[in-house]
């Protein structure tokens, strides 16, 4: 019982301060029991928990939680954060892609580093 009602007094304001701090692991536990408890909640529970997951480098559940956001409110922030977290995944991707041009940077950057 007390943990219910220590679960029911999760306010988004504390959330983002974890999130501020890095405390990624507590914030996305708390997210997650925040959006159980208020499942008709709006996009922001969803935006934070789409950064949290993002600075932990898991950008599929980044992605996820933007989209989720954005379905709940249009003009939502997670519309930018998505957009920005796909360009950096598209950037990585064509890198990946395109492997000898990388080795060709890789190695015209080595020249210029000696």
């Amino acid at each position: 019982m007390h943990s219910e009602t220590k679960a029911m007094d999760i306010k988004l304001p504390e959330i983002k301060e974890l999130i501020k701090k890095d405390e990624l692991d507590e914030a996305i536990e708390k997210l997650k029991q925040y959006i159980v408890l208020h499942p008709e909640c709006n996009d922001e529970a969803y935006y934070l928990l789409g950064n949290a997951y993002r600075k932990t480098g898991n950008w599929q559940q980044a992605l996820n939680h933007y989209m989720e956001a954005i379905s709940r409110n249009p003009d939502s922030p997670a519309v930018t954060a998505k957009k920005m977290l796909m360009d950096i995944l598209e950037f990585y991707n064509k890198d990946m892609y395109n492997q000898s041009q990388t080795d060709k940077l890789w190695q015209k950057s080595k020249v210029q580093l000696l």
